[in-house]
Order: C-alpha cells, then structure tokens, then sequence
C-alpha cells in the first residue's frame, strides 16, 4: 500500500467520530515531543494584482502563522502566474519540482510534514495538489482556523471556532473518503462514469459525514445564539457609561494597551491571534469612567467564516461608541494593515463610527539613513520616526497619537486624549446623566 493511501485511510478512519464529537481540526498539533517541530514548505503566487514584494510580505506573514501553530518553515516557492490555476494552483512544473524537494528532504532522512498555501484553496486543488505531493496540504484559511482551535479557551471562543472549522470542512469532504472509491462497482473504473444507481461505500460515507455536520452545525448555532443573547443582556447591563473598543490588525499590542489602561492583567504575547474572546474593563481617567474592550486582531484574507462565526464577539465592535484602531508603526507594512482593519471595519458596518488611530511600538521603529551624497529615490525604510509622525499628525489632525505601550511612552498624552474624547462623547449621549463624579482635589479644596 503506498504512502497516499494510507495516509487517507488513516485520516478517514477516525473522521465521523471526531467529527461527531465536534473535534475536527481542533486536534492538530504542529509539534511532537518526540520528533520535534513539523517542518513547512510556504507557497504563494506572484501575479499582476500581487508583485514580488507583496508575495514576500505575504509569506512573511504565513510563516508568522506557521511558528503561531508551532511548525518550523524550511522552503518557499514562488511562481509567477496571471491567476491561481483552478486544477491544481501552481503549474504542474512547479508542482513536480516542489515534489522533487520533498523526495529529496527525504532521501536525507529530512521529512517535509506539511506544505502551505498563502490562499483558500478549492476541493479539487486540495485533492489534486494533495495527489501530486503526497503530504500534508493546508491553506491559509486552514492555518488560521488551526491557530484559533489551539488559542480558543473559554467556551464561547471554541464554539465559534468549531462552527467556523465545520463550514470550512463541509465542501471538502469528499477528499477524505477517495481510497473508497475504487470500491464502487458499475461499468465506469472506481465507481466512476457509467455507475449511477450503483453507490460505492465511499459515498455512503460522505452522505453520513455530511449529515453528522449539518446536524452539528445546528446544534452549534443554537448556542451561539443564546450566548449572543446572554452577552447582548450584559452590555445593556453595563449602565450609562461610553464604550471604546481597541481593534487593529493581529498582534500589533491591542492587550498590552488595555492591561496599561486598565491596570489589569490580560493574556499578551508576541505571536498572532493571542486574543480571541473579547476581554472588557472598566477604565477611570481622571473623574470619567468608561467601557474598555480588547477584540481579536483582524488579518489580511481573514476567513469569511470566521467572521460570521465570531459575530457575537464582533458585536462589542459594532456597539462601540468609539474605536481605537491600535497599529505597530515598526511593522514594515504597517500602512497595508491600516487598509486591512479599514476594510473589515466597513464589511463590519462600523466605518463610520468615531475613530482615532494609535501608533504603537515607537520604541520599535527601525529606518536606514541615506548617505547625503545618495540621490536615489528614498524608500520607506529610509523615512525617520519623526517625518512620519508629522505626515500622520498633518493627515489626521488630532486624530492619531505615537506611544509605547511597552515603554509607556506618551502614555499620560494618550490618556488626556482618551478623556477629551470620552466625555464628549458621554455628555452628547447621556446628556442629563449624573454618572461624572467631582474631582476629589476640588473637594478637598472646598
């Protein structure tokens, strides 16, 4: 029996109980403490939309999402092509030399576990490309699912992962029960043409997997409902008070901002997607209470099903009276991410709410200097902290702020901001609400 068969058969042998336990996916582990960390091949496309230096940003990230999951990355290819090929992504050169790789890590007893894509990929490319290479094949809609399996805690965050691996699965199933298909009789080989009426095992199997994550499904979105009930009861018990929510792309110190704000201790570590329930404290600056909430961080090509899956962890977004948009200016590509959250904040129907941009990481910003005698064009890299600052300060007036959470800097500017825009905020929606305590200075001058 050869590799690909058994790897299908040893896959397809546990599907419909996991699958019937709600586990799919959220298994998988990237390491092994007996032979270490799985090893990654990264793929991506350059294309008339996505240039060579987008393709490398891209892969920069999907290896960040590989370390996330705990993979180590050994290669990456690249081709350039006008669009994804529908039957198998790349070329069927570029496939065989990328095989030609793996065979070769494995002539040197250097296994190759996995190989991932930087887009969503269809069933059939999965089950062809998976046919050519004969290993692990993810996508980077798989990844992320994968990173939000191992980073979801509570219940509410595993539900809605669940549910979003599910959808994800539901028009791929087909690939996990192909070793039966040659089980199928009727004039066609496989079970294939000329064998209608004539139902293989394989089938049987799929219809049943199919049912088993319908029924799931359902039974998913039915809790998710009456958690988005019980959360829609906790904020509209949360009493007269303004609500800011941080959002902003992945890993950029959303959580690092709100334990400084609000003296509270939030998980917050340098790898993506750390936060996936939103977390929601109060905050007191000065004499003005206030609502403050840390969202999951958005990412480019987030997953559609994410999204509508974590719709009631979303809905702190949608309900905020203002919006702190969190960017890492020392991210090379910081100005791409800004775009990102934009966009997801408009497919959100938030893009027209009060909004106000942090720069974080200023202590982490890096730029080269041109020599004075070099009259090339200058790149990004080459612009300072400081003309970046006033670029921003002049498009967005008193819109935008530059700090360090890490370092605390600029922290007390930030939070007279903060106050300023609050209480705005807070008289013109509570107009005649008592809620705003005196200063105690004051009292005790009196």
């Amino acid at each position: 029996m050869g590799r690909k068969e058994s790897y299908n058969i040893s896959r397809s042998s546990t599907s419909a109980t996991r699958m019937q336990e709600g586990l799919m996916g959220t298994d998988k582990k990237f390491y092994h403490e007996e032979q270490g960390p799985e090893t990654a091949i990264l793929v991506g496309l350059i294309t008339p939309n996505q240039n060579e230096r987008k393709t490398r940003e891209y892969l920069d990230e999907l290896e960040f999402l590989a370390t996330t999951a705990g993979a180590v990355t050994v290669k990456r290819f690249t081709q350039r092509m006008n669009g994804p090929s529908s039957v198998t992504y790349l070329g069927i050169g570029k496939l065989k030399e990328i095989r030609e790789y793996i065979q070769a890590e494995e002539d040197q007893e250097r296994e190759i576990s996995m190989v991932i894509f930087d887009d969503e990929l269809s069933a059939k490319q999965l089950r062809n490309i998976e046919s050519e290479l004969k290993v692990k094949i993810l996508d980077r809609t798989s990844l992320i699912l994968d990173i939000f399996a191992m980073r979801a805690q509570t219940a509410n965050a595993k539900t809605q992962v669940e549910l979003a691996q599910y959808r994800y699965m539901l028009p791929r199933l087909q690939r996990l029960w192909t070793h039966l298909e040659r089980q199928g009789g009727g004039s066609g080989g496989g079970g294939g043409k000329g064998s209608v009426g004539l139902r293989g095992p394989g089938e049987t199997q799929l219809e049943m997997d199919r049912r088993i994550i319908l029924n799931r499904m359902s039974l998913l979105k039915q809790r998710l409902a009456e958690i988005d009930r019980q959360k829609t009861t906790q904020r509209g018990n949360r009493g007269r008070m303004i609500r800011v929510a941080l959002v902003g792309y992945t890993n950029v110190g959303k959580s690092t901002l709100l334990n400084l704000l609000a003296k509270s201790e939030v998980f917050a570590e340098n790898k993506l997607f750390a936060t996936l329930d939103t977390t929601v404290r109060k905050v007191i600056i000065d004499n003005l209470p206030f609502l403050l909430s840390d969202t999951v961080g958005f990412i480019r090509k987030l997953p559609t099903d994410l999204v509508d899956s974590f719709k009631s962890t979303l809905d702190e977004v949608r309900e905020a009276d203002l919006l702190v948009h969190v960017v890492d200016i020392s991210h090379p590509d910081f100005e791409d991410q800004i775009k990102v959250v934009d966009k997801t904040l408009a497919d959100l129907g938030c893009a027209e709410k009060p909004q106000m941009i942090i720069f974080n990481k200023v202590d982490a910003y890096e730029w080269v200097e041109k020599d004075a005698d070099d009259l090339t064009e200058a790149t990004k890299e080459n612009i300072s902290l400081a003309d970046l600052m006033r670029t921003w300060m002049a498009k967005l007036g008193g819109d935008c702020l530059f700090i360090s959470a890490r370092e605390r800097t600029n922290i007390d500017e930030l939070k007279q901001v903060l106050y300023n825009k609050v209480r705005e905020l807070h008289v013109q929606k509570y107009p005649y609400n008592d809620f705003l305590f005196a200063h105690y200075d004051d009292e005790d001058g009196q």
